[in-house]
């Protein structure tokens, strides 16, 4: 009864109170013919990752006002595309969108590949996107398994295998309950059942479409799942940015394209991500003050240091940019509080 009868319930369910998102197409409107672009689809799979729908929302509006299909925005510069996606975080996303949509353009004649297999070989997509884009804009009954995924398959099925150790269990049940029809759906509506009914804390079990075939709830112990391991203690790092400035200019530096903030407009600095070196300048240096952000694996606390640099300054790192040419909002976000931190220094 369980594996029977479970997709019907959702796509039930899904069938009256799907959320409506900026990249989706309602289940009426697909019923009525009209297909979700796999351009949007995989745009916002990306951007999803690691991050929330509130938070990625008005990114994928910019994104899609500005780059409307992956041609236009296979054509775009690096460096435009990075300070679009500044803020939003996890930056090697965005040097893996554009490698994509390249390659999308150059080898698939700009149409995206229609299987999972297809999807796969496309650079910086990984599993768990090619499926979600094969489901969702092909009906492909590939296995699209996320946090609430693997959330709600816990639960019905009562899995006690903490996590990550349960990610293959949990995928497997998954892939048992996964409908030859309507796939796309389907998978929206396990992500939208985790993301409103059976969420981490206090489940709403009482409006749950599936509660009649969910063991967990059977057994009291729903609010329990999924058990994880206990996470490690992230280490801290330190080190120190060097924020200089000249008349109206700015000192920035483009990150190398690979590592943490890779291709990321930022500050000079060093002792935190194995680069760097001493000040970029020599420079009247005057310490502002701390900023405080965390990465997924560490803690980070960076000790900032400003100064004026004089006309003739011998820069060794970086280079001037006037204001009209950068953004605040170009930054990634650790660098926009070290900016922000600046700011306030000079009109206290």
């Amino acid at each position: 009864m369980r594996d029977a009868g479970l997709s019907d319930l959702l796509l039930e369910w899904y069938d009256r109170e799907a959320r409506v998102m900026p990249w989706r197409v309602s289940p009426q409107d697909r019923k009525a013919g009209i297909l979700p672009d796999p351009y949007r689809i995989w745009l916002s799979e990306v951007m999803l990752q690691q991050t929330t729908v509130a938070a990625v929302k008005a990114y994928y509006q910019r994104f899609t006002a500005r780059w409307p299909g992956v041609a236009d925005l296979a054509a775009a510069r690096d460096e435009e595309v990075m300070a679009e996606w500044a803020g939003l975080g996890y930056y090697a996303r965005a040097r893996n969108l554009l490698k994509a949509a390249r390659a999308v353009v150059a080898d698939h004649r700009g149409v995206f590949p229609a299987t999972r297999n297809g999807l796969l070989a496309l650079p910086g997509i990984g599993p768990y996107t090619a499926s979600a884009v094969a489901a969702i804009a092909y009906d492909e009954p590939a296995t699209v398994v996320d946090g609430n995924v693997e959330r709600v398959m816990a639960r019905l099925f009562a899995v006690q295998t903490p996590l990550p150790l349960a990610k293959p269990e949990l995928t497997g049940l998954a892939a048992s309950v996964t409908p030859d029809r309507r796939a796309g759906d389907y998978a929206q509506a396990v992500m939208d059942l985790g993301a409103t009914i059976c969420t981490p804390r206090s489940p709403a079990c009482a409006i749950c479409p599936v509660v009649r075939v969910c063991a967990a709830r059977e057994q009291g112990i729903q609010a329990e799942l999924p058990r994880k391991l206990p996470k490690p203690e992230k280490p801290v790092r330190r080190g120190r940015l060097w924020l200089a400035t000249q008349g109206d200019r700015m000192l920035l530096q483009r990150r190398p394209d690979k590592g943490l903030l890779g291709g990321m407009l930022g500050f000079p600095g060093d002792g935190w991500d194995g680069a760097g070196g001493d000040a970029p300048a020599v420079a009247d240096w005057r310490e502002i003050g701390e900023i405080r952000h965390t990465f997924t694996h560490f803690h980070l606390y960076l000790t900032l240091h400003a100064a004026e640099l004089p006309t003739n300054a011998a820069i060794t790192r970086g280079q001037l940019v006037s204001g009209n040419e950068f953004s605040a909002d170009d930054l990634p976000t650790v660098m926009r509080k070290a900016y922000d931190c600046l700011r306030e220094t000079v009109t206290r």
